[in-house]
């Protein structure tokens, strides 16, 4: 029978290949130059693919390093406009959030575990987990929703409508959790379980909170939640910074 997944974010392989000191000093210069590559080949038009399989074999990289790679790598263009229509932590106060549910639940998750944080081209910071279709609770789930919500609080956040993929299993489940969490810390949140949640967080009027890049490249506005998140914690010893 398959052991059940207890944390987010932590691989077998993700010591050695990021954040041992082995691993940081080896790796991490190399990853570097492999967005920087990468980003150049995005500018020029090549396509997400093609690109990523050139460098990660010209380097190569392990599967684990080509996602990474490929989560910390933009054209100019992209990291261009996405500073454009980003809006800062202090100037939200009052303003209504549009979150996409597991992209962000997830990495939080990811950073209370200990699991490798990426920091891209355009200054979001990314995990490299996955949840594969089926999404289950971990021992970081309340305490993520926990401090993701007393941090939108704390901004004065006043609405925070959360999107959830409703084809990804568990998802009803997730959502009646969340409602249980705003319902008993008088957080002002909405669930919404939707079939294609990008679709309306990249027409949203509210601010976004997500670090998709292909939301990011159509979101009106949006906010980078993720450093704010971990400046609360504190938990910067798994962030591998490859801008």
């Amino acid at each position: 029978m398959p052991q059940r997944q207890s944390h987010r974010g932590k691989h077998p392989q993700d010591a050695a290949l990021f954040s041992d000191a082995h691993a940081r000093a080896k790796w991490v210069p190399v990853l570097r130059k492999a967005v920087a590559d990468l980003s150049y080949l995005l500018t020029r038009g090549y396509s997400d693919t093609a690109a990523l399989k050139l460098v990660g074999d010209h380097y190569q990289l392990h599967a684990r390093h080509r996602i990474a790679l490929s989560r910390a790598a933009c054209s100019d263009d992209a990291v261009a406009r996405r500073k454009a229509h980003e809006v800062a932590a202090p100037d939200i106060a009052g303003c209504r959030l549009a979150v996409d549910g597991y992209n962000v639940l997830i990495s939080v998750e990811s950073a209370l575990s200990g699991g490798v944080l990426i920091r891209g081209r355009d200054g979001c910071i990314r995990d490299i987990a996955g949840i594969h279709g089926s999404y289950r609770k971990v021992v970081e789930t309340l305490p993520a929703l926990r401090l993701i919500g007393e941090t939108l609080s704390g901004l004065g956040v006043a609405e925070c409508m959360w999107y959830l993929d409703a084809p990804v299993s568990n998802s009803g489940k997730l959502a009646s959790l969340m409602r249980d969490q705003a319902n008993q810390h008088g957080w002002p949140w909405v669930v919404a379980l939707e079939p294609d949640p990008d679709r309306i967080l990249e027409r949203s009027e509210a601010l976004v909170v997500t670090t998709d890049s292909i939301v990011l490249d159509r979101a009106q506005k949006w906010l980078n939640l993720m450093p704010i998140v971990l400046q609360v914690t504190g938990r910067r010893d798994c962030l591998i910074d490859l801008a």
